[in-house]
């Protein structure tokens, strides 16, 4: 089977003259795909985030909620053994959230999940999202850490994919 070839494109989605193959440009970490958060969120609506995230119920351990998530915000439905687990976060803080205060204390697993699909495939929650996106990954860290998206990411999480990314890529 011949490889689907991808024109590289820059920002305004111009060809740069470079190519690349479909899976590898999705599977060395080239693209992440970003979910944006519906404008009806109590918290950072509007704004890009890692696709998925979620709350874990009582009871439940992180790995189903990771799967039962990627379900109801992307359609998406996986094995266990499909995520990799990237590391672990943990942080507190405090904002102000339509003129409420919001506290946040979280411990969150990070897990990064391979996939070839175009973000028009997603069939995506839309009292959740309003659209999902994939970015060239080194860009959107730039994004994130710049601040030139709107977005609720830790930069600290996206180093964790890196890593992992890196990690693998140097395995096989």
């Amino acid at each position: 089977m011949a490889k689907e070839i991808l024109d590289i494109v820059d920002d305004n989605g111009q060809p740069t003259g470079e190519v690349i193959d479909r899976v590898t440009a999705h599977r060395e970490g080239l693209q992440v795909l970003l979910q944006k958060r519906s404008e009806e969120k109590d918290s950072y609506p509007g704004c890009y985030d890692i696709s998925s995230a979620g709350h874990i119920p009582a009871g439940v351990d992180f790995v189903p909620s990771a799967l039962r998530e990627l379900k109801e915000e992307l359609g998406v439905e996986v094995q266990a053994e499909d995520l990799v687990y990237c590391g672990q976060r943990k942080f507190h803080f405090e904002e102000i959230f339509h003129g409420e205060r919001f506290k946040d204390n979280q411990i969150s697993n990070v897990y990064l999940l391979w996939m070839d699909r175009e973000a028009e495939e997603f069939q995506i929650q839309k009292e959740e999202l309003s659209e999902v996106s994939w970015f060239d990954f080194e860009e959107c860290i730039e994004d994130v850490k710049n601040g030139t998206i709107p977005n609720c990411i830790y930069t600290e999480e996206l180093e964790m994919v890196r890593n992992k990314a890196n990690e693998k890529k140097t395995l096989t």
